[in-house]
């Protein structure tokens, strides 16, 4: 029987237990897929804590994966046995097999191996989203982008370099600096040394930046603010360290007339076709070595309580994969 990573109570990495979890077969509209390897993201931590509520107790963790489809219920054409697919998808992801919606599926160029999409999907559709809905990046203006030595924001960094926009990065310290300025930041400010609004002043010559792309959450987010010009845009993501306060948003105003979003991925891919579309833009940049997606850290399926205490720790950068 195949295994997966699931959590019967919410806590730390050793709430995480590694045992034997029936697939299933696929129904109607559903496919099995064998995992070959599978994304770890900051949301994961949000559901093993019970940050970000589970639907229902226990429950196997994960949201991005990449496998073979190795079965096909009913009605399903869009897929067929021996295709190489990727998937952002509801939880589930973290086990050797799982059923899955075939309408979540997105199938993989042969240029695109199952690492790299793993380690990209959810990271890579995110930047799709905010560099091309959220807040339309164009050539010439300024974006502030945080943990830019991360997975999501590798992706971001490189991206927004490619489309012509200037990069300022955020880090935690020198060797996460040195990363971020391989990946097309122009600018770099260490977060932990220097006062991140002051810096990104200076760099703009007093005007402010376009868009904030933050995932940092609290730890940041005034400093996001007081980094925009007047009418910019903060896109708050994520909150890698810890939720937003509440708001006061009558601040917005005297800080310049400021826009604040709190946009998420699933309402972004919840119809298939923008999914696929969304999808195609990423394998695209990502096909034309616009952007790289590093796999810096691999660890097997069995060992994600380590991965966790990894990716909590900071210990992390770029993207890191479980391999079943």
């Amino acid at each position: 029987m195949p295994k997966a990573i699931r959590i019967h109570e919410t806590g730390g990495p050793e709430k995480m237990i590694f045992e034997e979890v029936a697939a299933g077969k696929p129904g109607p509209g559903q496919a099995l897929v064998r995992n070959r390897a599978i994304g770890l993201n900051f949301i994961d931590v949000y559901f093993r804590t019970g940050l970000y509520p589970a639907p229902s107790m226990p429950f196997v963790l994960g949201n991005e994966g990449a496998g073979d489809v190795v079965a096909v219920g009913k009605d399903v054409t869009d897929v067929k046995v021996g295709d190489r697919v990727a998937y952002v998808s509801t939880l589930g992801a973290y086990s050797e097999e799982r059923v899955i919606d075939a309408k979540l599926l997105v199938k993989l160029p042969k240029t695109i191996s199952y690492e790299t999409a793993a380690g990209m999907m959810l990271k890579g559709l995110t930047a799709e989203y905010l560099l091309k809905r959220t807040f339309k990046l164009k050539k010439g203006q300024a974006a502030l982008i945080h943990a830019a030595a991360g997975g999501t924001g590798q992706i971001l960094c490189q991206w927004a370099n490619h489309i012509g926009a200037t990069v300022i990065g955020t880090v935690g310290g020198p060797e996460k600096m040195k990363v971020a300025k391989k990946i097309g930041c122009h600018h770099v400010i260490d977060s932990n040394k220097e006062d991140i609004a002051k810096r990104v002043r200076e760099i703009t010559k007093g005007v402010g930046c376009d868009v904030v792309y933050d995932g940092v959450g609290k730890a940041t987010f005034m400093a996001s603010l007081d980094s925009l010009r007047p009418f910019g845009l903060l896109a708050s993501f994520g909150n890698a360290s810890g939720p937003v306060d509440p708001v006061n948003l009558g601040i917005l105003g005297p800080k310049g007339s400021l826009y604040i979003t709190r946009p998420t991925l699933f309402t972004h891919i919840a119809k298939t076709e923008t999914l696929r579309a969304m999808a195609r833009n990423l394998f695209k940049a990502v096909g034309s070595g616009a952007v790289k997606i590093p796999i810096n850290h691999r660890f097997p399926l069995a060992e994600a309580a380590e991965a966790h205490r990894a990716l909590e720790g900071r210990k992390t950068t770029g993207s890191t994969v479980l391999i079943p």
